[in-house]
């Protein structure tokens, strides 16, 4: 297999599965890039003994013996719409490139999270300084509506890092993301990458808009990235899973900010689930933005962090906690204190969520355009458009009809 057929492989994947669909990641890891294509497409049948070998790499118990089969009704949807090569072009127009795991500079880092390393980097910047060493990258996530407290710490400690040589990585969101981006852009050595945004939709794509700027110049002074292609959406399932990106490129990540329910402690989960340290910084006691801050260090899932310096002393040699290990991070359904309204998304599966977030919100869609959007086979969407409409998270506006309900 040479890198060509890698890179194209990989690029159309990336498209076909969403990110971390584990039967795709096993898929690939038990028949290399080019043959789990050709497979996940229909173009040949697979082995007699690749099933098998597919359900042992998601449970060593083997207990899932159809998952492959599964997969492949999941995936049909979408076989029509792969165009690697206008995805290349798209990203090589953009002054980007894709990055592989065949590529000697793919991040060693991202190989801690095994089988949920993503397929492969949508690039965009310039990748010729390479991307930086672990023990000299940080994240800092927190709130989208940060308060100026919050604000300002976050680009002290953001400043601070930059000043100090490291690489500060980020989400890219409004509030926390985009102060530790500005902060670092300001602070950073010229010819240095000075900051990472890894992104939930497509690197062409500079969202949210009110940071079009920001990133625009994150793209010229560091790394945009992003695990799914050109012209792909954000949606909730895809802002969840660059989480663990994030984490994994990171040797310390920092919560500035963070609401008892948000998205930030879902970083701390996985920055602790792969052996790295994680900073909280402690607020007021009356502020709401700082009650998932407070639950880390009350937890002792997170160690107090107030400045630049105590964030750089945590970034030294990594802890020896196993990939994987169990942690009490972030997000657990019944954890929120009394009178937190509860998501319109707590409790449902992986495919139910990716369904939700395909219903449009006003006009109807088929159940076989949403089955292309959400990358489900037809009978898991009627499925799963029955539990839905059940909770009231679905509603039929003609026979063949369907948009998101009013929860």
């Amino acid at each position: 297999m040479s890198n060509d057929e890698a890179l194209l492989a990989r690029a159309a994947l990336s498209r076909l599965f969403e990110p971390s669909d584990a039967v795709g990641l096993a898929l690939v890891a038990a028949a290399g890039p080019v043959h789990a294509l050709q497979i996940a497409t229909g173009a040949v049948d697979p082995p007699p003994d690749l099933a098998a070998e597919t359900a042992r790499l998601l449970s060593p118990g083997g207990s899932q013996g159809s998952a492959l089969a599964e997969g492949l009704q999941r995936w049909a949807p979408r076989v029509a719409d792969l165009a690697p090569d206008r995805d290349l072009g798209a990203i090589r127009r953009m002054g980007g490139e894709l990055l592989v795991p065949e590529d000697p500079r793919w991040p060693e880092s991202l190989r801690h999270l095994q089988m949920e390393m993503p397929l492969c980097l949508w690039v965009r910047g310039d990748l010729g300084r390479g991307l930086p060493e672990l023990d000299r990258t940080v994240a800092l996530v927190g709130s989208r509506d940060a308060t100026g407290y919050g604000l300002s710490i976050a680009g002290d400690i953001s400043a601070g890092l930059a000043n100090r040589g490291y690489t500060v990585v980020s989400g890219g969101a409004y509030g926390i993301d985009a102060q530790a981006h500005r902060a670092a852009l300001a602070s950073a050595a010229a010819g240095t990458t000075a900051t990472i945004a890894v992104m939930a939709c497509g690197a062409d794509r500079f969202y949210p808009a009110g940071n079009e700027d920001l990133l625009r110049t994150v793209a010229e002074r560091g790394l945009v990235v992003s695990e799914v292609p050109p012209g792909s959406a954000p949606t909730r399932w895809r802002f969840l899973q660059r989480n663990r990106i994030i984490a994994a490129l990171s040797a310390v990540t920092v919560v500035v900010e963070a609401r008892w329910r948000s998205g930030a402690l879902n970083t701390a989960h996985h920055a602790a689930g792969l052996g790295r340290e994680v900073g909280a910084v402690p607020g007021s006691v009356y502020s709401a933005n700082s009650a998932g801050c407070h639950r880390l260090l009350r937890d002792g899932s997170a160690v107090c962090v107030t400045d630049a310096q105590e964030v750089v002393e945590l970034a030294g040699p990594l802890r020896a906690v196993l990939p994987g290990e169990p942690n009490d991070i972030g997000g657990r359904a019944g954890d929120s204190p009394a009178g937190d309204r509860r998501a319109d998304h707590d409790g449902l599966s992986v495919e139910d969520l990716l369904l939700l977030d395909a219903l449009p919100v006003r006009s109807g869609s088929t159940i076989e355009k949403l089955a292309s959007v959400a990358g489900l086979s037809l009978q898991g969407v009627r499925a799963g458009l029955a539990r839905l409409e059940l909770e009231g998270l679905a509603v039929r506006t003609e026979p063949d009809q369907w948009r998101r309900g009013r929860h």
